[in-house]
């Protein structure tokens, strides 16, 4: 079992005996999640840290966009929530690049595209220099923050 699995475990025991609803539901799901990618395909097996860092990730994605559509919707309170559960995922996710971080990944990722095209590359390379941005952003910036960032350079 992956480390950040028994790590999810035991922090959901650990809110279950202080009794902390927010944190306990929002473990419960993520757990869920995990198991339900586990059995997902032909045969159940376990999934390493990187296979859980990524449900995690997908899990907060979903809860920074309901909490976007419900306060456009004027449902404050709904809102709230998501936010909350957002937060306890993110105790799990690295931390994130800063905008000068990833400025300099963007830089770094259009200069390998100009080396591989033989000339500076334009907006219609963008997919080619997110492709080296993503990689070298190892899941630790959105990617509209990044993708911003790339476009920016590159008009």
């Amino acid at each position: 079992m992956s480390t950040l699995k028994e790590r999810l475990r035991s922090d959901l025991t650990a809110a279950m005996k202080s009794r902390d609803e927010l944190v306990k539901a929002t473990l419960r799901m993520t757990l869920t999640a995990i198991g339900n990618a586990e059995v997902a395909g032909d045969a159940a097996r376990q999934l390493d840290d990187d296979e859980v860092l990524a449900i995690i990730r997908k899990e907060a994605k979903k809860r920074a966009e309901s909490a976007e559509a419900f306060a456009g919707a004027g449902r404050d309170e709904l809102a709230a929530q998501e936010r909350a559960e957002g937060e306890v995922l993110a105790r799990y996710l690295p931390a994130q690049l800063s905008d000068d971080e990833l400025t300099q990944i963007a830089r770094a990722a259009v200069e390998q595209t100009a080396a591989e095209l033989g000339e500076r590359p334009g907006p219609r390379q963008m997919g080619q220099v997110m492709k080296h941005a993503t990689a070298a952003a190892a899941g630790r910036a959105d990617g509209k923050r990044l993708a911003a960032a790339v476009r920016s350079l590159l008009t």
